[in-house]
């Protein structure tokens, strides 16, 4: 760990700071001096889960009070604290997942990642799914999830910084299933979009409306393969879509 902070140190004031990530129970006074001396501003803790029954299904080795301590400790130093959990983990469900989520929101952290479960090779996981004991989401479920969280995170001034895993060739090549997207996020953005208005068109009749969104998120309320405007469409509803820069990026205004 020191000779990493010792690699980035002459470089540090080009940078407001440097963010490392750590398992919660790898937290205590002493190791937060050492961050702080060498100007670590942010720490995220890889929760996972708030459940120390998933927690031990999967031989994560820490338990959610290590959680809470972590967090507590990083807060009191006077670090930025990101937290990042995983849904679909052998033994949860998307109730567990929301209490996870719930746990993390009385934390109070300032970001938070969200990442799918995905069963790669040659790992205990994988040797789960292949025996038939565990079986992971399948990807619209994840994304009716994952975006539900997104939402529930936003409602409460936390940024979720990330969404689903990097597209990278060793996850592409040893990947045994899961619900993987390379554009997992936008998928999940795409599904909030589509509540949103559907939530504007829900008191109206049936028919062609005009909608404005910013330009970034045209292809969000379109849809994968246009398939929002293909369920609006069959619900009788035809979208006219307009572009409007002044809008925040997650809007949908009825014109």
């Amino acid at each position: 760990m020191i000779s990493l902070l010792e690699a980035a140190a002459p470089y540090i004031d080009r940078f407001q700071g440097i963010r490392i990530s750590t398992r919660p129970d790898a937290i205590d006074a002493e190791v937060l001096e050492l961050l702080k001396a060498y100007r670590v501003s942010a720490i995220e803790l890889g929760a996972q889960s708030m459940s120390d029954e998933v927690l031990a299904l999967n031989e994560r080795g820490h338990t959610a009070d290590d959680v809470r301590n972590a967090a507590r400790l990083i807060k009191e130093h006077g670090f930025a604290l990101g937290l990042q959990m995983m849904t679909g983990l052998y033994g949860s469900t998307d109730d567990l997942d929301r209490m996870t989520a719930r746990e993390f929101i009385r934390l109070n952290p300032d970001t938070v990642r969200i990442y799918p479960t995905i069963v790669m090779r040659s790992t205990r996981l994988g040797e789960l799914y292949e025996s038939g004991i565990y079986q992971p989401q399948e990807l619209d479920c994840a994304v009716e999830l994952c975006a539900e969280l997104m939402q529930i995170f936003a409602d409460c001034g936390i940024r979720v910084i990330r969404v689903g895993l990097h597209a990278e060739p060793t996850l592409e090549r040893d990947r045994l299933a899961g619900p993987y997207h390379p554009a997992f996020r936008e998928l999940c953005e795409s599904r909030i979009m589509l509540a949103r208005v559907t939530e504007l068109l829900r008191e109206l009749p049936q028919g062609a409306y005009r909608v404005a969104v910013h330009p970034r998120s045209r292809s969000k309320l379109t849809g994968n393969r246009k398939t929002n405007l293909t369920a609006l469409s069959e619900r009788g509803y035809q979208l006219n879509i307009v572009e409007d820069e002044s809008l925040d990026p997650m809007v949908v205004v009825l014109l």
